[in-house]
């Protein structure tokens, strides 16, 4: 699977291990990741580019986000050009899972109504199984849709649930059912 790492180039000076640590599992996890325009990039850099070259960018940034299977987002330090890109990948329908290391994530975020935008604060332990349930909400290459009726009381509790959890419901269904299946064999 192909993803697209993003994360505030000023936050580096706090977050680069961080950073390099979320690339790194991802990596391990089996992925191609989009992240050199972060990681290579500097502050001074980007001072210094032409209109031209921020536009040209900018059309590679889409391409890349368009072309990814899903983003990642490191948003322990705010950034507006990050907050841009995640907006860009909610446009095109790509799910979005945005880590937090100590710092509730934004709120503009967490508060937003969307199953394929996912907020999660994370410590160095738990950032592999974070990243390893996301891919495989993300990855819906063999997975079919399944819809079906419930009642107001059941969608009350999903609602709870995965306002709590800070997951989507269908992910929450989807472990409820994956728990069912192992408990039978």
């Amino acid at each position: 699977m192909k993803a697209y790492f993003t994360a505030s180039i000023v936050g580096k000076r706090h977050y680069l291990d961080n950073y390099s640590l979320i690339i790194a599992t991802l990596k391990k996890l089996g992925c191609e990741v989009f992240s050199d325009h972060i990681m290579k990039t500097t502050e001074s850099e980007i001072h210094f580019e032409t209109r031209e070259e921020r536009l040209k960018f900018h059309d590679r940034l889409k391409e890349w986000i368009a072309g990814c299977d899903f983003v990642v987002v490191e948003a322990s330090f705010p950034s507006i050009s990050v907050g841009y890109e995640i907006s860009l990948a909610l446009n095109l329908n790509k799910p979005v899972l945005i880590l937090c290391n100590g710092v509730e994530p934004p709120s503009l975020f967490k508060s937003h109504k969307n199953e394929k935008l996912v907020c999660e604060q994370y410590t160095v332990p738990t950032l592999k199984g974070i990243l390893k349930d996301f891919i495989n909400y993300a990855d819906d290459k063999n997975d079919t849709r399944f819809t079906f009726f419930i009642t107001p009381r059941i969608a009350a509790f999903l609602e709870e649930v995965s306002r709590k959890k800070r997951i989507p419901k269908a992910v929450f269904l989807r472990h409820l059912l994956e728990q069912a299946m192992d408990d039978t064999r």
